[in-house]
């Protein structure tokens, strides 16, 4: 499809797709605290329980980067 092969595709739509979406979801978490008036801690604890999960696909992604390089 457009000169690309499903390896570049696949690629693209791990790195930039799942990034672009992480950080989509990491302004809904940053809206809900807005809205709920969190405060500090609050805004805190609501990114460390629903933004937790993206830590791992960031780790990933550098340990790749380590590994490869």
């Amino acid at each position: 499809m457009f000169g690309f092969d499903e390896e570049q595709i696949a690629w693209f739509g791990l790195t930039v797709g799942v990034s672009a979406f992480m950080l989509y979801m990491l302004f809904i978490v940053g809206q809900l605290a807005w809205e709920a008036k969190a405060g500090k801690f609050g805004t805190f604890v609501l990114f460390l329980a629903l933004a937790f999960g993206m830590v791992g696909f960031i780790a990933k992604t550098i340990i790749q980067w380590v590994l490869e390089g």
